[in-house]
């Protein structure tokens, strides 16, 4: 089952959330946070992102799971949705979709909430992104419980 919600990520009810991130070249700590990302490092603390460190490199459109650090999730799924440029593409957003499900899988994660991939930091229209993650998300979600938050300021 996949829906589309108003909210936070991270106050989603799920197994797994899935960060939005970059390509992992630039050490994490070098980083201004903001988005997504900012906000797990906020209430995580820093250990996500040091496990992340450790894998290096990630290809456009992969995907990684780290703990959740202190937040209530069993891991975090980091995708590398946006290029050196800070640009996400159709492809790195299908591609982020399809690995992060794959991930889950891995991981036995049966709920997984995503925030738009490639709107924030990627500069992708957000109705067009969202419009690839729900296909590719009614190709491969299967079993898993999809949430995809839309971001909103309180």
């Amino acid at each position: 089952m996949v829906r589309v919600v108003e909210g936070d990520l991270l106050e989603q009810r799920v197994d797994a959330i899935v960060n939005a991130w970059n390509r992992n070249i630039i050490p994490w700590w070098l980083l201004i946070p903001q988005g997504v990302s900012g906000a797990i490092k906020r209430h995580a603390g820093y250990q996500p992102f040091r496990e992340l460190a450790r894998v290096g490199p990630m290809p456009l459109g992969s995907a990684v799971v780290t703990s959740a650090g202190r937040l209530p999730y069993r891991g975090i799924i980091h995708v590398a949705g946006i290029n050196m440029l800070w640009r996400a593409s159709e492809q790195s957003i299908r591609d982020s979709v399809a690995n992060a499900l794959a991930r889950a899988w891995e991981h036995g994660f049966h709920s997984v909430a995503f925030p738009i991939i490639g709107a924030g930091s990627g500069s992708f229209d957000e109705a067009r992104a969202l419009e690839l993650m729900l296909a590719a998300l009614e190709a491969g979600a299967g079993a898993f419980d999809v949430t995809v938050v839309r971001y909103r300021r309180r």
